[in-house]
Order: C-alpha cells, then structure tokens, then sequence
C-alpha cells in the first residue's frame, strides 16, 4: 500500500470554523445579521435582544389565540348547520302534508255548513285534529292571524276590506292558514286586511313586492 492511500486530509482552521457554524441549528440568523456576538455583547443589546424576542412571542401568541377563536366559530358553525339540517329534513314532507288539512278544513267546513251530515262532520274533524296533532310533534304549528296587525313576515295580503269592526292594516279575515316549523316560516297566511275608507268595496293589495322580500331577508 502507498503512502497516500493512509493519509489524512487536513482542514484548515478556517474551513472548520465556517462549516461549523454553517451547521449549528442554534446560530440565529437574524441576530448574525445584526452582528450580534452573545460573547462580546453589551447589557444594552442584550436587553434589545429579549425585547425583540418578548415581541415575537406575543405576536404568536395573539396568532395562536385567533386561530383558536376561529376553529371554535367554525365548528359551533357547523355543529348548528347540522343540527338545522336535521331539524328540517322533513320540511318539504310536511309542506305537501299542509295541502291535506287545508282540504280537511273545506270539506268540514262544507260539511258543518249541510246540516245533514253530522257525522261526516265529526268524522272529518277528527280526522284533522289527528292531522294537527301529528304535525305538532314534528315542530309544525299554525299561528294566529285574525285580529292582529298585517305583517309582511307572516302574512300574504290577497285584498283589503273596508271594516268598522277593525283598525286599518289589521288582518280581519283568513282564507288560508300559516304555519310555523320549528317557529320559523313555513307558509305564510293568506289574508284580508282592512283598510280605511267608506262603504264595502274590497281592493287586491297594491303589491306583494314586500312580501317577497321579507320571505328574501328571513
């Protein structure tokens, strides 16, 4: 064997050095650029040194505490999203449902009217209240409309009427009811609304622009 093949490669103190500290995980870049030198630094540095460390960390910190906040907002976000989709899987179900009673409610209102079919009056208003009574399990409720102020939100004005018996702008008749799911709008009522004026002429409602809208916002 040559002599070469058992010799050892010698750095120069200069090349140890640089790699050295090229290698070092705890060598701070930015403090190498600000020329700072832990052994030959002042009080004064030092003290700027943990200032500008202190600031970092709240700046983490605060970073830390938003993101936070924000994964708990989506997932109360998400959790109510859920909780809403069960909770109205069945409204499309239920609004068909509504177009039953609404037929249940004619014909008892016929059969009350004939005076000879008493018990097919008691039959079909049976029949509705178990109807009712179902819909009610399920969150689905009518709300009142005769006598209280016309509200976009809840009501669908077919025409107004000339009423002494009401203030104007006051629901004074209902042709169809409305419901509620969960106590929001299911279907609004459809309804008279009295107006002022003299004599007992009824007029269509101007516009249901409003009604849209509200249905829109809500």
């Amino acid at each position: 064997m040559t002599q070469a093949s058992h010799e050892v490669t010698r750095k120069s103190p200069e090349e140890s050095t640089d790699k050295s500290t090229q290698a070092s995980p705890d060598v701070d870049e930015e403090i190498l650029a600000a020329d700072f030198d832990p052994q030959t630094a002042t009080t004064e540095q030092w003290v700027e040194q943990l200032q500008g460390k202190d600031n970092e960390i709240a700046q983490l910190k605060d970073r830390f505490l938003r993101l936070g906040a924000e994964m708990e907002n989506t997932r109360k976000r998400l959790e109510r999203e859920r909780s809403e989709s069960i909770q109205y899987a069945n409204e499309a179900v239920i609004r068909d449902l509504l177009q039953i009673v609404d037929n249940l409610e004619r014909a008892l209102e016929h059969a009350e009217k004939d005076g000879g079919s008493q018990g097919l009056a008691e039959g079909v208003s049976n029949t509705l209240k178990a109807f009712l009574d179902t819909l009610g399990r399920y969150g689905c409720l009518p709300f009142e409309a005769i006598g209280k102020t016309f509200d976009p939100n809840f009501h669908e004005a077919v025409m107004q009427e000339v009423s002494s018996q009401y203030p104007e702008n006051t629901v004074i008749r209902e042709l169809q009811k409305g419901y509620t799911l969960h106590s929001r709008l299911l279907r609004p009522s459809m309804v008279v609304v009295a107006k002022a004026g003299s004599g007992g002429e009824t007029t269509p409602p101007k516009s249901k622009a409003s009604r849209s809208e509200a249905r829109k916002a809500g």
